[in-house]
């Protein structure tokens, strides 16, 4: 009875620290990369205006001589120059008793980098009418190919609209304020038809992209919860955005959202359909019909690796560090593997990933062996060992990586979008937020960032 109460207290103690660390402490299991730019930016801000200070306080020839110019990287030669020409208004020499015509002898250049918000342009298409006079018949180049038939919007207007919307989250009321500004206030209706007849008319090209995803032997798949409009009572239920993506070792950067509404494994079935490879997901049952049917299950080592760091975070378990130091270990040999050829990579898992998680599965064995079964860290354990099979795969496959990390990155921009979607209008609208998304997406993984206007 004593035992038992330990473990209970054990475990009722480290919910309770978790379910604390998820309400109040920060989500992600490591600083986050976009908190220390932020900090960072302010950082830079505070030091400039401090030295800036600094500069006015010391006296004029002081600082004239210990100032030193930094080296500044010179603007990009692909961007516009407007020239602003600067000059005398006299060329006359102004020393009394002088008078002189002055000389051009050189010039000092400057550049300033300016931005201008969004200009309306027109594009005129006149096409001419050609008559002949002996068979009276009138000849035309023929019209080209528009997204909207008769439409004034050009694809790049489009791409605009679709792109501020599903990427950058801007719904389309602030859409219209923003083309207000510009001198041309478009209505939101007029935007909203816009965006209804680019995702009917993109959808061969979803459909394309869904069939090159497939094409591939490896796969990851993820989903995550996305509140839908339930039609009739004005309440929202909780649908899904399923993310596939071609493995990250695959050639391929691409990935396809599939909106459902909800979480059943049947549109897993439905989307992977006669394909049959490695899918890397998460223990997830959704999947597991899937497996049954001849799809391979490769396992996400960061979640068995989560479940310890949630541990050690509750309560600092001894046990979870030790864990969590064998998991270092293993990744540590990935991030030296990771750009390595196919053969390579596989000889290097088999010689030293292999042998570390041999040990790390005999020890977690025998912990398992002295602890009570129904503790947080029996928990921890057991995740791991009833699936390692799928965990450790990745060791023979050279294609295959450790985690599902590589999907949720892709569909973090979903999760980063839903403060300012609130609710998916209607299933129709979720999958045309997911076909378009597809296409934004995927084009931002295959160009470079840089690239990216």
């Amino acid at each position: 009875e004593l035992r038992h109460q330990r473990a209970l207290n054990e475990k009722l103690t480290y919910e309770c620290a978790l379910l604390k660390r998820l309400k109040f402490a920060a989500q992600s299991e490591r600083h986050s990369a976009d908190q220390r730019s932020l900090l960072e930016e302010e950082l830079d801000s505070d030091l400039a205006a401090v030295a800036h200070e600094i500069e006015q306080l010391q006296p004029t020839e002081a600082a004239a001589t210990n100032k030193q110019q930094p080296k500044r990287t010179p603007l990009p030669a692909k961007l516009p120059r407007h020239e602003i020409r600067h000059e005398p208004q006299s060329t006359i020499c102004s020393t009394p008793g002088c008078g002189c015509q002055l000389k051009r002898i050189g010039e000092d250049v400057a550049e300033k980098l300016d931005y201008v918000s969004g200009v309306f342009t027109v594009e005129r298409h006149i096409r001419g009418k050609w008559a002949c006079a002996q068979c009276q018949t009138i000849t035309q180049a023929p019209v080209a190919a528009h997204v909207i038939d008769k439409g004034i919007p050009t694809a790049g207007l489009l791409a605009q609209v679709l792109v501020a919307k599903y990427q950058d989250h801007q719904p389309l009321y602030r859409q219209e304020s923003i083309f207000g500004r510009a001198g041309l206030a478009i209505p939101r209706s007029t935007l909203a038809q816009w965006v209804g007849t680019c995702g009917a008319r993109l959808q061969p090209l979803v459909d394309a992209l869904k069939a090159e995803v497939l094409g591939h032997r490896v796969l990851h798949g993820d989903e995550t919860p996305v509140a839908m409009l339930k039609p009739g009572n004005g309440k929202t239920h909780r649908a899904y955005l399923w993310a596939y993506a071609p493995g990250a070792f695959e050639a391929t950067r691409s990935v396809v959202y599939d909106f459902c509404e909800s979480r059943a494994g049947e549109h897993a079935r439905a989307f992977l359909g006669d394909w049959r490879g490695s899918l890397i997901c998460d223990d997830y049952a959704g999947y597991k019909a899937s497996f049954a049917q001849g799809v391979t299950e490769a396992g996400c080592l960061a979640h068995a690796r989560r479940k310890f760091f949630e541990l050690h975070a509750a309560g600092k378990s001894r046990i979870a560090e030790l864990a969590l130091n064998q998991f270092a270990r293993v990744y540590e040999i990935e991030r030296e593997v990771k750009d390595l050829p196919a053969l390579q990579r596989q000889e290097v898992r088999q010689s030293q990933s292999r042998p570390a998680l041999d040990a790390l599965h005999e020890w977690m064995v025998l912990q398992r062996q002295q602890v009570a079964g129904n503790s947080a860290t029996a928990k921890a354990l057991d995740y791991s060992l009833k699936r390692w099979t799928a965990l450790t795969r990745f060791v023979d496959d050279p294609q295959l990586p450790p985690d599902n990390n590589w999907i949720e990155n892709q569909i973090r921009p979903i999760a980063l979008g839903r403060s300012n979607w609130l609710f998916a209008g209607s299933l129709r609208a979720g999958q045309r937020a997911a076909a378009v998304m597809s296409l934004i997406q995927s084009a931002r993984m295959r160009v470079p960032t840089g690239l990216i206007t």
